[in-house]
C-alpha cells in the first residue's frame, strides 16, 4: 500500500502528460499547521477550476480537494496549492514527507497572500536545505504554457509595492515548487466583488493560474 501510494503521483503525471484532455485533472488545497489561514480565499479555486474548464479543452474535476501532508492519500494528489496570511509550520515528519512527495513527482504552487512569506521560506529550507529559490525570467515557458504573459507574473495587490516574483525550486531539472510572491494570485481568482481589483486583473490572475497548472502537468 505504501509503495503504491508513493508512486501514484508519478503514474498520474505520466498519464496526464500524454493528454491533458484524457481525464479530469484536479487541484488540492494544502491544509498546513502553524496558525496560518490555509483556507483563505474560498472562491478562488472554484473560480480557477471553472475558468480552466471553460477557456481550455482540459477536463477539470469541479471539486476543490483538501489534504494534509500526513494524510495517507497525499501521493494521490499530484497538484497542491497553498496560501495564507499567517504562520506556516511543518513537523519533522511533514518535512520528510513533503520532500519525498515533491521528489517523487508531486508539484506545489505556494501563493503568498501577504503574511506567510517569512515562515514559508523558513519551512521550505527545512524541506530542501541545499536548494535555493530561482527567480523565473519573463521568457520562461511557464509564462506561455497556454496564455502569453509577456510581463511575467501579474501584480494583483500592492502589498509592499515590490515587483511580483515567480520563484521556483527544482529537483533534477524539474520544477517541484512555484512560489508566487508579491502578486497574490488567489485574491485575483476570487469573485470580482470581494476585492474590487477589476476585470483585467481578475482575468490576468486566472490566465496565470491556468499556465501554472498546464506547465505542471506537461513538464
Amino acid at each position: 500500500m505504501i509503495l503504491r501510494l508513493k508512486h501514484a503521483v508519478g503514474l498520474l503525471l505520466l498519464v496526464w502528460m500524454t493528454s491533458l484532455s484524457a481525464q479530469d485533472l484536479f487541484i488540492t488545497r494544502l491544509h498546513y499547521h502553524g496558525g496560518g489561514d490555509w483556507y483563505a480565499n474560498p472562491s478562488s479555486l472554484p473560480n480557477l477550476i471553472q475558468f480552466i474548464s471553460s477557456e481550455t479543452n482540459i477536463r477539470m474535476d469541479p471539486q476543490e480537494y483538501r489534504v494534509k501532508i500526513t494524510d495517507a492519500d497525499l501521493y494521490n494528489h499530484p497538484y497542491l496549492y497553498m496560501t495564507g496570511h499567517g504562520n506556516v509550520k511543518f513537523s519533522r515528519e511533514e518535512v520528510h514527507r513533503l520532500r519525498d512527495y515533491l521528489n517523487s513527482g508531486g508539484f506545489m504552487h505556494a501563493d503568498d497572500n501577504y503574511g506567510m512569506d517569512e515562515s514559508f521560506r523558513r519551512e521550505m529550507k527545512k524541506v530542501f536545505p541545499k536548494k535555493d529559490w530561482v527567480e523565473l525570467p519573463h521568457d520562461h515557458p511557464i509564462f506561455s504554457a497556454f496564455f502569453k504573459m509577456s510581463s511575467g507574473l501579474p501584480k494583483i495587490h500592492k502589498h509592499d509595492e515590490k515587483p511580483p516574483q515567480a520563484l521556483a525550486l527544482f529537483h533534477h531539472g524539474r520544477m517541484v515548487v512555484l512560489y508566487s510572491y508579491e502578486s497574490d494570485l488567489g485574491d485575483g481568482w476570487e469573485d470580482l466583488e470581494v476585492h474590487n481589483d477589476g476585470a483585467l486583473k481578475h482575468r490576468a490572475a486566472l490566465e496565470m493560474g491556468t499556465n501554472i497548472l498546464v506547465y505542471a502537468f506537461t513538464h
